[in-house]
Formats: C-alpha cells, sequence, structure tokens
C-alpha cells in the first residue's frame, strides 16, 4: 500500500503541478508582453521585507475592518500553518512516521495546527455569514460584492473547507494507524486535539481500517490541495499568488501623492523632443506596464475599492473594482494574440482577432445603463466607457481600502493622458479650463494682473517678490507665500489668503509673495491627462523659484501642496513646502499666536483628500480647531483616511456632473447630519464644493440659514483678531 500511495501521489503531484506552472508560464509571457517597469518602485531588500511583513503577513490594511479583517487573516495564518501539515502529508508517502527537522516532535506543533485548522473553519463560516447580509441580490450597488464573481468565491470557500476536514480525518486514521497514543512515534500528534478528536470516533474500526483511511484522506487531501491550486491559477484568486509581488514592487506605500511622469519602454518621454514611437499614456492594454497587469490579476473583487468610491456611490458608472476586472479580462481575452508570433496572428480566430482591435476607450456612452456590461454586451465598441474614466476624482479612496496595493488612480490617469494627447477625447467642458491654463496660466482666465487683488483689503502691507528691485527673495524672509490660482482669483479662497497672511503678520512671520510671477502649479491639468501642458506651466514655475531662490514655502491650497512638494521635483524644483494647517498648528503651539476670544460655535472639520489621504495631513488642522476657546468639534461620519471626495478633484472641478447624484451634495448632507454651525475645510476646492451644497440644500428648504463653509484659518482668525470678522461669509462661501 505504501508504494501505491507514493505512485499515485506523486503521478498526481507531477500532473496537477505541471497543468498549474503551464498556466503560470502562459500569464508570464502575456505579462513580457506589457511596457517595461517604471523606476521608482521599492528595489532593496530592507523595503520589500518590510512591505511583506505588514501589508502581507501583519494583514495591515485588512485589519481596518474588524469582522471580515479576522476572518482573513484567520485563514492566511491558518494556511500558512498548514503549509506545515502538507509538508508532512508529502514525507508521509515515503516514510509514514515522516517528522519536520526539529520541531516534529514537539507536541505543541500538532496542538496549533489542529487550532489554525479550527480557525479556518470558523473563517469560512464568519464569511459566509459576511457574504449573505452583504448580497448584491439584497444591497445592489450597496453591496461591495456587486460585480464580482461570487461562484468561484464561493467555491473557494469550499474548497478551503475540503482542504481541513480531509486533513483532519487523515491525521485522525494515522493516529490510530501509527498507534500515536501507545508509543513514542510522531509525538506532534500528541497534541493535535482535533484530530485526536476525529481518531476516536475511527478507532473502533481497528487498525487495518485506519491505515487504508490514512492513505485514501491523505491522497484526497493532496488531490483537493493540488486540484485548489490548479483552480487558484485559473481563477481571480490567482491573487493568493501574485499579491506577494504585487505588495513587494509597489511604488511607494500608498500609491498616493505624486503621479508619475510619462513612461515609454521605461523612460520618461522628453515632450520638448518626443521620439516617434513614444507612448503618450495608455492607449492598448499592452500599453501598460507589466506591473499594470499584475495589479490587474492581484485584484480580489473583494470590493473595498468600490464601497469607498465617490464616483461609485453617487451612480456613477465608474467602479475601481470592476474597471481593474474588465481590464484584467480584456488582457487575458486579448493573450492569445499579444502571446503569439505575427505568423501565428494570422491564424487567429475571428473574435481573436476582434479582440486585439478593440479600443481601450470608446467614444459612447453604453456603459451608464449598465457598467459591468462594458466589456462582456455583445459588440461593445470599446472595452472601457469613457463615462468611466471621467468620472473619477482620483481622491485616492481606492487606493487606500486596496489590501493589495493596486494603483487604480495612476491606471486611470494613464489612459486619460492617451485620450487627451492622442485623441483629443476629453469632456468639452474641460476644454474652457485647459485654454485658460494656456494662455492665461490660471483655471478661470482671469490673467497675472489680477494675482494681487486678494490684499487690497489688508491693513498691512504684503511684500512683493521683485518689487524693490530684488533679485533672490532676502535672507530675512521666512516663507514664500505661495497663493495658488484659487487664493488670489477666486472670491471665496481669497478670504483664507487673506486670513492666513494676516496670521502670519500676527505671528511676526516674515513672508514674500510672487505677484504676478505666480502661474498654475498645472495640478488639473496634469489629473486631466494633459501631461505636456503640465510640464510646460511645471518648468516656468521651477524656474521662477529657482531664479528666486525659494527655499521654503507655505500653500493653502491642498492640490497646490501636493504638486509642489511631491511632483516638482520631478522637474528640478526642490523646496520645503508646507500646508498653511501645519504652520498654524506650529505656530500655536509655539505660542506665537494666542487664540484669546471665544468662538461658541459647533464646527464639524472635512478632511481634504490631497490634503489627508495623499498626503497624511490629519492632526494639524484638527489642532488649529482645538485651540480655539469654545469651540465643539464634531467629526464626521466619515473621516481622516475614509474621509468622502468633496468631487472637486482630478479636474472634476471644471467638468459637469451630470450622471447620479451630485458628489458635492452627497458629501454635504454627511456634514449638514452632525448639525453644526461651521463646516470647515483646509482646501478651497473643497470650501466651494461644500459651500456650494449648503446654498443648495438651504434653497430647498433642508439646511439651516447661517451655516458657514469657512477654512480652518478663517476659524483661527476669528480667535485672534475678532475686529477682522466684520466679513461674514454667506452660504455659498462667498463675499457677498
Amino acid at each position: 500500500m505504501l508504494t501505491a500511495r507514493l505512485v499515485i501521489g506523486l503521478a498526481m503531484t507531477v500532473v496537477l503541478l505541471g497543468i498549474a506552472g503551464a498556466r503560470l508560464r502562459y500569464l508570464w509571457r502575456l505579462g513580457s508582453a506589457a511596457q517595461p517597469i517604471e523606476p521608482g518602485r521599492r528595489t532593496s531588500t530592507g523595503e520589500i521585507a518590510k512591505a511583506e511583513l505588514v501589508e502581507v503577513v501583519a494583514q495591515r490594511k485588512l485589519f481596518q475592518w474588524t469582522g471580515a479583517g479576522l476572518a482573513h487573516a484567520a485563514v492566511f495564518w491558518g494556511f500558512c500553518v498548514l503549509l506545515l501539515t502538507i509538508v508532512e502529508g508529502f514525507g508521509s508517502l515515503f516514510t509514514p512516521t515522516f517528522q519536520l527537522p526539529v520541531i516534529g516532535n514537539w507536541p505543541a506543533l500538532g496542538f496549533f495546527e489542529d487550532l489554525f485548522a479550527l480557525l479556518c473553519v470558523a473563517a469560512i463560516v464568519a464569511f459566509t455569514i459576511i457574504r449573505i447580509r452583504q448580497s448584491p441580490r439584497t444591497e445592489g450597488r450597496k453591496s461591495r460584492f456587486f460585480g464580482s464573481h461570487l461562484g468561484p468565491a464561493w467555491f473557494v470557500l469550499f474548497m478551503i473547507f475540503n482542504v481541513v476536514w480531509t486533513l483532519l480525518i487523515a491525521r485522525g486514521a494515522q493516529i490510530n494507524a501509527q498507534e500515536v497514543n501507545t508509543t513514542d512515534r510522531l509525538p506532534f500528534l500528541r497534541g493535535a486535539f482535533a484530530s485526536q478528536w476525529f481518531a476516536s470516533l475511527l478507532e473502533p474500526l481497528g487498525r487495518h481500517t485506519n491505515e487504508i483511511l490514512e492513505t485514501v484522506f491523505l491522497l484526497l487531501a493532496l488531490a483537493v490541495l493540488l486540484g485548489f491550486t490548479v483552480f487558484v491559477t485559473y481563477s481571480k484568486h490567482l491573487h493568493i499568488l501574485l499579491s506577494l509581488p504585487n505588495v513587494g514592487l509597489a511604488r511607494r506605500p500608498r500609491a498616493l501623492g505624486a503621479l508619475l511622469p510619462v513612461y515609454s519602454s521605461g523612460k520618461e518621454v522628453d515632450f520638448e523632443d518626443p521620439g516617434e514611437d513614444d507612448l503618450m499614456g495608455v492607449g492598448k492594454v499592452e500599453d501598460f506596464t507589466w506591473k499594470g497587469l499584475l495589479d490587474f490579476g492581484t485584484c480580489t473583487e473583494c470590493g473595498r475599492c468600490q464601497s469607498q468610491c465617490p464616483a461609485w456611490n453617487t451612480g456613477k458608472p465608474l467602479s475601481p473594482k470592476v474597471l481593474m476586472m474588465t481590464l484584467r479580462d480584456h488582457a487575458l481575452a486579448k493573450a492569445p494574440y499579444l502571446t503569439a508570433s505575427e505568423e501565428a496572428r494570422a491564424g487567429l480566430t475571428p473574435e481573436q482577432q476582434a479582440v486585439a482591435t478593440l479600443p481601450l476607450v470608446g467614444p459612447t456612452g453604453y456603459a451608464v445603463e449598465d457598467p459591468l456590461a462594458a466589456y462582456t454586451a455583445s459588440g461593445p465598441v470599446a472595452v472601457i466607457d469613457p463615462d468611466v474614466l471621467w468620472s473619477c476624482t482620483t481622491c485616492g479612496a481606492c487606493v487606500e481600502q486596496c489590501p493589495v496595493d493596486i494603483e487604480h488612480v495612476d491606471h486611470i490617469v494613464d489612459m486619460r493622458r492617451h485620450q487627451v494627447l492622442m485623441e483629443s477625447a476629453f469632456p468639452e467642458e474641460a476644454s474652457v479650463m485647459l485654454n485658460n491654463l494656456e494662455h492665461a496660466a490660471d483655471p478661470w482666465g482671469r490673467g497675472a494682473s489680477h494675482r494681487l487683488d486678494w490684499a487690497e483689503s489688508l491693513d498691512f502691507e504684503v511684500r512683493v517678490f521683485g518689487a524693490a528691485g530684488e533679485e533672490r527673495i532676502p535672507d530675512d524672509v521666512d516663507y514664500l507665500f505661495w497663493v495658488g490660482c484659487a487664493g488670489a482669483l477666486d472670491e471665496t479662497a481669497m478670504r483664507t489668503t487673506r486670513a492666513v497672511a494676516t496670521l502670519l503678520h500676527e505671528a511676526s512671520v516674515e513672508f514674500m509673495v510672487l505677484g504676478d510671477g505666480e502661474a498654475c502649479t498645472g495640478d488639473p491639468a496634469r489629473r486631466m491627462g494633459h501631461e505636456f501642458l503640465f510640464q510646460m506651466l511645471a518648468q516656468q514655475n521651477v524656474e521662477t523659484l529657482n531664479t528666486a531662490g525659494a527655499r521654503r514655502i507655505v500653500v493653502t491650497c491642498a492640490h497646490c501642496f501636493n504638486t509642489l512638494a511631491n511632483e516638482y521635483p520631478q522637474v528640478g524644483g526642490h523646496y520645503e513646502v508646507v500646508h498653511h494647517s501645519t504652520l498654524l498648528a506650529r505656530l500655536v503651539a509655539e505660542g506665537r499666536l494666542t487664540p484669546v476670544a471665544e468662538v461658541s460655535s459647533s464646527v464639524t472639520y472635512h478632511d481634504p483628500c490631497y490634503l489627508g489621504r495623499h498626503n497624511r495631513i490629519f492632526s494639524a488642522p484638527r489642532e488649529v480647531l482645538g485651540a480655539v476657546p469654545g469651540l465643539r468639534l464634531t467629526e464626521l461620519p466619515r473621516n481622516r483616511e475614509r474621509s468622502f471626495c468633496c468631487g472637486a478633484g482630478g479636474a472634476r472641478m471644471w467638468m459637469d456632473e451630470n450622471l447620479g447624484q451630485r458628489i458635492n451634495v452627497v458629501r454635504t448632507d454627511e456634514a449638514l447630519s452632525v448639525r453644526p454651525d461651521v463646516i470647515a475645510a483646509a482646501c478651497p476646492f473643497c470650501i466651494t464644493m461644500l459651500g456650494d451644497g449648503v446654498a443648495q440644500r438651504q434653497v430647498e428648504g433642508t439646511a439651516a440659514a447661517g451655516i458657514e463653509v469657512v477654512d480652518i484659518a478663517d476659524v483661527l482668525l476669528r480667535s485672534i483678531r475678532p475686529d477682522l470678522t466684520t466679513d461674514p461669509v454667506t452660504t455659498q462661501g462667498q463675499q457677498p
């Protein structure tokens, strides 16, 4: 019997692992057809090891969701421990009394193996309850599983259960067959309490029968495991294998903050002298890097990204999860073409030829009716509907939530780049903003001559670089105050600019502004996909800043902050950039600003996406508000990392929102639900969007009059200089 089970076990292993290996080789060839990986990813062994330990072994992101996180961790750690039983199982094919070296005779080993086996079963029960309660049949689009392949998910739970019970029965029979309880053989099984229970059930059958059962269930357990391995390589559960390299090769810990420049064949495109074959963004699935294809294959379809996406939650066709699934399915459908030689491509079927010529992004809006049918609908004109692409606010909620470090925002922007730069296909209303950026260097087209209008009503003089003939910023200047387009030209944001300038003056912080020397940082152009325009504006600003000798810059706009701090180093601009919330919190802590007047108001704070999620600045704005006497701070239901977008990011500020609900109104309703007197933020885009939302609700009669939407600097100023708070904010957040 020993020889038979060895032959059967080895034959089964060779065949099934051979099938799985062939599939992995095929996927490797598909990945090789993509673009080379871009620079800037984790390279050191230490960085990769730390990422694997924190994200994979410790399951950091999954523990954000207590119930499901614990269940997933139980399965993951359970399988890590049960791998020892697999080694023991293969060893027993050769020697019935095989033991692991060193630890193989510890009863504690058997105890922990059985403990984690039962934890896996408990996790299966938990997953079953979660999937039933959050079923798309009952919750519709609100279910994070909406659009996921639920059939394979249920099959995987069934297979995990099969792995556990077959192993336990095989070990129970082994206890009886090897007479573990009466000899010193296999002492580790003495601690295997669950296996001992199965052994007690099987003991009346006799030793000979148990020997047969041991062989049968051992082979069955190995067959289940090997069959599971084959299934994984052919299903969405490929993430079990791909998540390890995907996490290790992530570009940055959260894939947030800076966008990458445009790369072609692994090299940055020179927009001043581009090559004839340079790719401008992603127009075909093979234009993604192989790390992009790895992202698509790593998607677990858990729906965490979908559940937090502001576009999906307001009825837009964009689901980050479904987008990744769609790109994965398209890559696999196009694989026969991509992996074939030029000669072999001519022999592909008509269907395979059609897939190969299918545009990545289409010209029509078919996905609005059914966002899940973008690729599978009969005769689609493209893989992805443009409304899917342009619904993204680049808020980063999807990236923040993803447990396997998929870089959704990067992929969306790369596809936008191709649409803008190569197809000139983008929302018509955005063309006005882009034209204004090109000709006036600001989104509104007001021009540089108005960039100092905000300072006219101040009771002190603002120093302007060059006004006194300076060629370099003087040494006595602590900060260059980057006012930004909104802060200089938008009536709402001007109030924030004046408040920050006044507070800096009160704290005796010497600052200087560029005045008409400023131009838009290029953030809206880059998020739109117009990389050429971004490069033009960025290089212009960097030249100005470097010529002026800028060292430390303070900025009020979260988008300007992100661009100056994280993206300008790509074009030679290296500065110490601080957001005004951080600087004000520091000045208050140092006693250079002392709030004295009581502000008896209930305030709720909205975390801007580009300040919070993208740059991890959560505490400073709250410290500023917390320092104001009399102020009562109430947190929004969704805050900090899970803050809900205002709807302005990704250049959506300048695009109509005509699908589903308005994102800013949904966020406004959430803010109004805590009944504040003041809604505070730390970004001019957020203040405009939330102010418009409050105004709409007041017109409809669902919001109380007098609710203000202001910057945290304005709230602080009310306590430090109450004599200046005679310029009240209207419900729209604008000056009268």
